[in-house]
């Protein structure tokens, strides 16, 4: 609008003076032209019109984070509010949204142990998937550790970077710690020869609680005794310490997760990945040089008031 103004005034001074010398200006109908045409051409570059889209490799630096998380019937323990599945959904819904470069994956387990989401970049999906956790989506019976321990590793065969080497893999064990005897240096020392590291989360308290059941009352054992969970921390600490992780508590009184986000954001991703996104051809360079055309005419040509 400002350019439009000064164009107007432009045109009147110049015709005033024209006037005032009895003659008429030549070329003004063609400066204005030029000018307004040459704004818009600038306009246009401004606005950075996209035409097309063409394909571009990406490259980055990142790793593959395996969310293992317990949902056998003892997460639903309220000995830490509002009970222990529920409170770590919340935290790990916001610890997926800062890991943008990264794949992320999510394991179930308890008697058994499910990939519930495959490795992506898709956060969007994981939080879904995060947030459908139930402690009914597995049979009720002894939790196993080892189970999805076995079922990552034998996904990190596979998983190598462009270059042919093994890709920085960690593992975030989500758990009370109930894990009812099984031997687990087998797996823990094949994962640590992988270069993957376990991080683990102790979700409850020493203390513990009564676990409640879907239909009212709470879960008793085979002598009709109210059956008392609590926190193991023993078999997560032994993940942890022989793959070089960290074990870190999540209970109503600590918050461990912000130790392990900085935790796992030191650790370098090792693998470096090629990906291949649309891009939008921003073809500002036409107007642009459509500008700089006109401009240079609007210099050669100039107004002729007064003439010999």
């Amino acid at each position: 609008m400002l350019a439009l103004l000064l164009l107007l005034g432009l045109w009147q001074r110049t015709g005033r003076l024209a006037n005032a010398l009895n003659t008429r200006p030549r070329r003004r109908g063609w400066k204005l032209a030029l000018r307004v045409l040459a704004g818009a051409a600038l306009l246009g570059a401004a606005l950075g019109p996209a035409i097309g889209v063409s394909q571009r490799p990406v490259r980055t630096a990142g790793k593959d984070v395996w969310l293992l998380v317990d949902v056998s019937r003892s997460m639903d323990a309220p000995d830490v509010a509002p009970t222990r599945l529920l409170r770590a959904q919340a935290e790990l819904q916001q610890l997926v949204a800062q890991f943008p470069a990264d794949r992320l994956g999510l394991v179930v387990f308890g008697t058994e142990a499910v990939v519930q989401c495959p490795l992506t970049y898709d956060q969007e999906a994981v939080q879904v998937f995060i947030s459908t956790l139930r402690t009914s989506l597995l049979p009720a019976g002894p939790t196993t550790l080892r189970a999805p321990l076995e079922l990552v590793l034998s996904r990190l065969v596979p998983a190598r970077s462009a270059a042919g080497t093994p890709r920085a893999t960690a593992l975030v064990v989500v758990s009370d710690g109930e894990d009812f005897g099984e031997n687990l240096e087998p797996v823990l020392r094949t994962l640590a020869r992988t270069g993957a590291r376990i991080y683990t989360v102790g979700v409850g308290t020493a203390e513990g609680a009564t676990i409640p059941k879907p239909g009212g009352g709470f879960v008793k054992d085979g002598r009709g005794q109210l059956v008392q969970t609590r926190l193991q921390e023993a078999p997560l600490l032994q993940l942890s310490a022989q793959t070089v992780g960290q074990y870190v508590e999540l209970n109503n009184k600590q918050n461990g997760f912000g130790t392990l986000l900085r935790s796992l954001r030191t650790m370098q991703g090792a693998a470096e990945q090629v990906r291949t996104v649309a891009v939008a051809d921003n073809r500002y360079r036409y107007p642009l040089a459509a500008a700089l055309l006109l401009l240079a005419l609007d210099i050669a040509l100039t107004i002729t008031i007064i003439r010999p």
